[in-house]
């Protein structure tokens, strides 16, 4: 940041015997440019934190402080509108809708979640349990035609994102519902 101007250079603040001191009034402007990005940081400070403000080089590290793993290959608007949903995503870790909700951030497709568990509350005595035997999640992603998604990325995900008891499988198949593009007949 050369030549960044100092909001309150150090030299105008000595007493005015020392203000006419030249060499003291060089080492204070040195540390005047050493200082002022500093200060220009500080003084900004709340921009870093928001992640429509913060600068494309901090968005990383900011996802670090809420738990979010950004892709840099992203387009900058992505990675902004995922730090900007990753408190949501947080408080709706480790359940169902909430890995379904991150695994469409990450461009996944159409996804669908079936797990072995279950909750319910009955008023007679030994009800049967819900959910199956065994714990297990299967995580299915339709996507569209043509479209890619990374499955060791997805599994990586499902995998922290789970509880580490549970035994899950990713599932990626194409979207039935995409529309069909025509294409040469084949031979």
């Amino acid at each position: 940041m050369a030549g960044l101007p100092s909001a309150h250079p150090l030299g105008e603040r000595l007493p005015a015997i020392y203000q006419e001191d030249g060499l003291l009034q060089r080492l204070l402007g040195a540390l005047d440019e050493v200082l002022a990005p500093v200060f220009a940081s500080l003084d900004n400070l709340d921009a870093y934190f928001d992640p429509d403000l913060a600068p494309e080089d901090f968005l990383q590290w900011l996802g670090t402080w809420v738990g979010m793993t950004i892709d840099e290959s992203w387009p900058l608007e992505r990675r902004r509108a995922a730090l900007r949903q990753a408190v949501r995503l947080y408080r709706a870790r480790g359940t169902a809708a909430g890995l379904a909700a991150h695994l469409r951030l990450l461009g996944a497709g159409d996804v669908e979640i079936m797990e072995s568990g279950g909750t319910a509350y009955s008023t007679s005595a030994d009800p049967p349990l819900p959910g199956a035997p065994g714990f297990q999640l299967v995580v299915r992603l339709r996507v569209p035609r043509g479209g890619v998604v990374d499955a060791a990325r997805v599994d990586a995900l499902v995998a922290a994102a789970k509880p580490a008891h549970v035994v899950h499988r990713v599932e990626v198949a194409p979207d039935p519902r995409a529309p069909r593009v025509a294409g040469p007949p084949a031979p």
